[in-house]
């Protein structure tokens, strides 16, 4: 029998509304039904939205990359986020976006990529120095880890600063709070309703963003006074759009900052706690990983990097079975618009799950495997270019991308170097859909010395 590794079950096919409701807020995916692993585009309807998840890979080439301005993000996303994320280049639109991404675009070029290792290298052997073998939850070590990387790479400061160390405290709290689903994204005539966002959430996101807007001046300061060290707030608030001449202002950096701190940080701890368990699960493929980690002498990593080629389709896979932002949602923007024989109206909801997309059984062979081996098998087909989704596609794919293939197979191949990983007799995690896909209970993996 085939080992596969945890997936949620489906619901029914037949569901009436409060149940799909319900089931929606606590869990994104079990509350799908099972045949949108092999449908190519499903429609739902209710007196409160209509929507259509597409899985067939033209049309989301068709929605993200050939005419994305007649399909903008839609507006229900920021329901629940603008508190936390303000004006960030994950929530606008138009000119607005076009402008923020010409000034942070730059900031993630390859060769920055380099300038930003030694914080990565940093994180990582601050985080060796305090792991100690046992049996552990990896999620929370994650996340530290994480965020540890993204407060060196953003403030050059570590995780233990004492605002830095804040700043992770409240997000934390932030996430336990922040509920699953916004009732107010699904039925907009209720947004205006107080209780879908309480007031513990506001407090929690207006303290980040406190202590944030103090960092960013504090670099504002630096700048001015020519003392500032080049990391990534530096070059954000030394950017000029090339177009209009204009710099970030102080607010728009803090939102900024706030998308790289959720996105560098959470969604980048997701992606570790999974690869990290997979590689616990199937320690045949943890052995080539250590093998390849060998080549990490520290001095050089950065150049060692390109010895880690299966570390970096481990985690390619890990990103396939385990998309840390498993849906996008985008809006029908002009009226006549027709898939795959259907009418889809304006304003009407496209829904984009790489959850779906890259465990589809008429894309992919083995959809539910883990198998880090068919990247060096795949020939370079619509699969692989179209439908492997974790960072999004066309002019709103994530900016950090690159930093993130960078980041995940380091950090994977230096623990892995120091520690052996196993899952044996412990409990086997469950994924669980909110924003992001964390597991249910925790990810719990013993640690022992190689």
């Amino acid at each position: 029998m085939i080992d596969l590794p945890p997936k949620p079950h489906s619901r029914p096919e037949k569901y009436s509304f409060l149940k799909y409701l319900k089931a929606f807020r606590q869990d994104i995916i079990s509350a799908q039904p099972n045949h949108l692993y092999r449908a190519w585009m499903a429609e739902f309807r209710t007196a409160f939205f209509h929507s259509f998840l597409i899985n067939q890979p033209a049309l989301i080439q068709l929605v993200l990359q050939q005419r994305p301005d007649d399909f903008p993000k839609s507006s229900r996303i920021a329901t629940g986020l603008y508190s936390l994320l303000g004006d960030s280049v994950f929530l606008t639109t138009g000119s607005t976006w076009q402008r923020q991404r010409r000034i942070v675009n730059p900031a993630f070029e390859g060769g920055r990529l380099k300038q930003a290792f030694p914080a990565m290298q940093a994180a990582a052997d601050a985080f060796l120095a305090e792991l100690s073998s046992g049996t552990a939850d990896v999620e929370p070590l994650a996340s530290k880890l994480a965020a540890d990387v993204i407060f060196r790479t953003l403030f050059s400061v570590p995780i233990e600063d004492k605002t830095a160390s804040k700043v992770f405290d409240a997000f934390r709290t932030y996430q336990r709070q922040q509920p699953v689903a916004n009732l107010a994204a699904l039925v907009p005539a209720l947004r205006w309703l107080p209780f879908w966002q309480n007031r513990r959430v506001k407090r929690s996101a207006l303290e980040i963003r406190r202590l944030i807007t103090h960092l960013t001046h504090m670099r504002q300061d630096q700048i001015a006074g020519g003392r500032a060290p080049q990391d990534l707030a530096t070059r954000l608030l030394s950017t000029q759009d090339p177009e209009t001449g204009t710099r970030l202002s102080l607010s728009e950096m803090v939102d900024q900052v706030m998308i790289f701190f959720l996105a560098g940080h959470e969604t980048s701890a997701v992606a570790l706690s999974w690869a990290l368990y997979l590689l616990a699960r199937y320690p045949q493929f943890q052995d080539q990983v250590a093998q390849e980690a060998s080549h990490l002498m520290g001095s050089d990593d950065f150049a060692a990097m390109r010895n880690l080629s299966f570390t970096r389709d481990v985690f390619r896979e890990t990103l396939r079975l385990y998309p840390p932002v498993p849906m996008m949602v985008r809006e029908v923007g002009q009226t006549g618009e027709v898939f795959r024989g259907r009418r889809v109206p304006k304003n009407s909801l496209i829904i984009i799950s790489p959850w779906y997309v890259q465990r589809h059984n008429r894309i992919w062979e083995r959809p539910d495997e883990f198998d880090p081996l068919r990247w060096q098998e795949m020939p370079a087909a619509d699969c692989q270019r179209q439908a492997f989704l974790p960072f999004s596609s066309g002019p709103r794919i994530c900016p950090g991308a690159g930093f993130a293939m960078v980041e995940g197979p380091y950090l994977l191949a230096r623990i892995v170097q120091k520690y052996r990983l196993s899952c044996r007799d412990l409990p086997v995690p469950q994924p669980l859909a909110h924003f992001t896909l964390r597991a249910r209970s925790g990810i719990y993996l013993r640690f022992d010395p190689r």
